[in-house]
């Protein structure tokens, strides 16, 4: 049996069939290897465009569930994206508000933070239903899951500049932005830095990405 010049056993006599090398003189380059280029009608990550090949983002690790996590930053390929997370403060501020629930709700211990890039004409916020055949996009289902929030308890509406609007259609327990609480289907502009606080413990974040 041949030996090719990296020194693997082969039967062929031309190429190595262990590492592909001609069995005389020096071994072949070896391409580095490319990111694979989406087919056409492909879906593509929404936050960085990557080609799917799964059900999290190989990047970005976009969960396409609605339900993952993206490590905290701003969001490529789109121009804004929206962080959940949980916020002990306006928790301890409900709390102490009082209300129906208010002695059996409790703040989560652990809330990562998850993120999702807006884009198209309205971005729903709340918690999926089977039952009314909801999927919002901006999926606050968890775990955990902030039991004070709506089906579909806000909305994000894009407008022709590029800006975002946000709508309250008539949760249950209303809807904040940076502290001031939003009057029913009364639209509201929002951008980088502000804070929407919505159930028991949600707060969501604003940031501007790379248009």
């Amino acid at each position: 049996m041949a030996t090719c010049p990296q020194g693997h056993a082969s039967g062929d006599d031309e190429y190595c069939d262990v590492c592909g090398s001609q069995m005389s003189g020096t071994a072949r380059p070896v391409a580095d290897p490319q990111p694979a280029a989406a087919a056409p009608g492909a879906e593509t990550c929404p936050v960085c465009q990557t080609p799917r090949a799964g059900q999290f983002c190989e990047v970005c690790g976009h969960d396409y569930s609605g339900a993952g996590v993206l490590p905290p930053g701003p969001a490529t390929g789109v121009r804004w994206e929206a962080v959940a997370t949980s916020d002990r403060a306006y928790y301890e501020k409900v709390i102490a508000e009082g209300g129906p629930d208010a002695s059996v709700v409790r703040f989560p211990p652990y809330c990562p933070e998850r993120s999702f890039g807006l884009y198209g004409e309205q971005v729903r916020i709340g918690r999926r239903s089977k039952a009314r055949n909801l999927a919002p996009e901006i999926d606050l289902t968890g775990p955990p899951e902030d039991p004070g929030v709506s089906h579909l308890h806000a909305v994000l509406l894009a407008q022709p500049d590029g800006s975002w609007m946000l709508v309250d259609p008539g949760s249950a327990n209303g809807t904040q932005v940076n502290g001031r609480t939003l009057k029913v289907n009364v639209p509201v502009p929002v951008g980088a830095g502000d804070r929407i606080h919505l159930g028991a413990w949600t707060v969501i974040t604003i940031r501007e990405g790379t248009p």
